[in-house]
């Protein structure tokens, strides 16, 4: 009679499982709440204690860890000396095992959980008889999730015994659960322990990519196994074609924008910068300013809002070429309408705003950087003011404006604003002049087209990083700039405050960089 020995925490499935076991002629061996699951069902399993002699004592700590468990699983059938042995010993041999673990990851994600509720939640017995199992798989069927129920039975009603490429299969698949589970602990320990030498990460394939960056890099993409807002690890795909890779990078890059903002924000992007922002009364004001910023950019970007995508937005949205656009919801009418273009790429996205501090991965050749995300943002206020000329109440908004979008810009980064509205953005020059001038420019041409004259409607400009001299100041003031915001920290700040007092310009220093290579 062939046998399983049955010990899980996670029960779905487990009486039919065992159930159709027994059916099909199988002993079933289990442990304590799993005998007793059975037990209520009517199966009859045998427990564990009668199998080794021995009860579970220290609490149910210690009830696996014998060798007429290890022994039966460990034991190999093609060898004359380890069949002796186990006779010798009154072992039998065990052809399964069912086992999954005490479930840590639930218990240390609880925000009241204590150093002894985490240790009592490491399962040592679990582990130890998957690992045998899974080393004798060429003779033993390891099962560590519910999902693979179904296939086993099917194989064991058709072959009387699952097959050799199933088992390997489920070696395997034991080994990346005990090794996830490990990893958790370790990392969990480390972290009470204060130790960081090494780093563990968990991540499991979300999907498969056409391609990456470029069509010769083949990509896929993973999901991290705790769920934070605005991701697009669990984001919901309402209407288009898989996203790719740079659509990945793009839209993660305006989701991060996304979340600096409050009232009703709309952002444009394009090749992780972005094209166009605007905050404003509603959805649909902030999506109209933010398309008026950059018209002929925006064009196949990505558009993401932090509100409810209505049908009016929607219908203003639709006659433009995008690639994506995000939002929190869209209304059931909002959704008919932009589903007319299939390959029109909707996702719903989680924004709920969340304080827990997340880290961020970088790879590079033969590593990894780590560092917090570039989460917090200093509020720009009027004590920050380097200069004689002080800033105006009006100009305040936009000077936060300015400097929530500019730290998401790739350095050297410079925008300009106006109104709650960017009005041009300088992006990745190798020097910080260079895109002040692209930035003003822009703003140039904006106002040009407004019938405006980009020198009189009182511009307001955040930098990333500070002036290394006083030439961007000069230009800024060459197209009628009345406020920056920049950090400050220049060996050469006091020539661009003189500079900045020459031309009446009013200048803040936040204290605060945000580079973005």
């Amino acid at each position: 009679m062939k046998r399983a020995l049955f010990s899980v925490s996670d029960k779905t499935g487990v009486v039919e499982f065992a159930g159709q076991l027994v059916a099909l002629g199988w002993e079933i061996i289990a442990t304590g709440g799993t005998m007793k699951l059975l037990q209520e069902a009517g199966l009859k399993p045998v427990n564990i204690s009668e199998i080794t002699g021995f009860p579970e004592i220290c609490d149910g700590r210690v009830k696996t860890l014998h060798p007429k468990v290890h022994g039966g699983l460990l034991g190999r059938r093609d060898l004359e000396s380890h069949i002796a042995q186990l006779r010798e010993n009154g072992i039998e041999f065990i052809d399964m095992v069912c086992v999954n673990l005490y479930p840590f990851r639930q218990t240390i994600a609880r925000p009241d959980v204590t150093m002894e509720d985490a240790i009592e939640n490491i399962d040592i017995g679990g582990p130890s008889m998957l690992r045998s199992a899974a080393k004798n798989w060429s003779s033993v069927t390891v099962v560590c999730s519910p999902d693979n129920y179904g296939r086993i039975i099917d194989e064991i009603r058709q072959f009387g015994d699952t097959t050799k490429e199933t088992r390997l299969q489920l070696s395997a698949e034991a080994y990346t659960h005990t090794a996830e589970y490990d990893m958790m602990i370790a990392s969990y320990m480390r972290k009470a322990a204060g130790l960081n030498e090494k780093l563990f990460l968990e991540y499991d394939l979300r999907q498969g990519l056409r391609y990456g960056e470029n069509p010769h890099q083949q990509a896929r993409f993973y999901a991290a196994a705790e769920k934070v807002p605005f991701s697009l690890a669990t984001a919901e795909q309402l209407n288009g074609k898989e996203l790719s890779y740079n659509n990945i990078q793009d839209a993660n890059a305006a989701l991060n924008i996304v979340r600096e903002f409050d009232e009703p924000f709309c952002v444009g992007l394009k090749h992780m910068n972005p094209c166009g922002a605007a905050v404003g009364t509603d959805v649909t004001d902030a999506w109209k300013k933010t398309y008026e910023a950059d018209k002929v950019s925006i064009f196949g970007g990505i558009v993401a809002v932090n509100r409810e995508i209505n049908k009016e937005t929607a219908e203003l949205m639709k006659p433009v070429f995008l690639e994506i656009i995000m939002a929190p919801s869209f209304t059931d009418e909002a959704l008919e309408v932009l589903r007319t273009k299939k390959n029109l790429r909707l996702l719903k996205v989680d924004m709920a705003k969340s304080d827990k501090p997340q880290m961020q991965y970088v790879s590079v050749n033969g590593g990894l950087l780590v560092q917090n995300q570039d989460i917090d943002t200093v509020e720009v206020k009027p004590e920050m003011c380097v200069t004689a000329a002080k800033p105006c109440e009006g100009c305040m908004a936009d000077l936060n404006f300015a400097w929530k979008i500019v730290k998401h810009v790739k350095s050297n980064a410079i925008v300009v604003v106006k109104d709650g509205v960017t009005m041009g953005v300088g992006a990745g020059q190798m020097n910080r002049i260079g895109s002040v001038e692209i930035a003003l420019k822009q703003a140039e041409a904006a106002c040009r087209e407004r019938g405006a004259d980009v020198r009189e409607i009182g511009l307001v400009m955040g930098s990333d990083a500070f002036f290394p001299f006083d030439d961007c100041v000069t230009l800024a003031d060459s197209y009628g700039v009345k406020a920056i915001a920049q950090p400050g920290g220049s060996v050469r700040d006091e020539d661009s405050i003189k500079k900045a007092d020459e031309c009446g310009i009013v200048m803040l220093f936040t204290g605060e960089r945000h580079f973005k290579h």
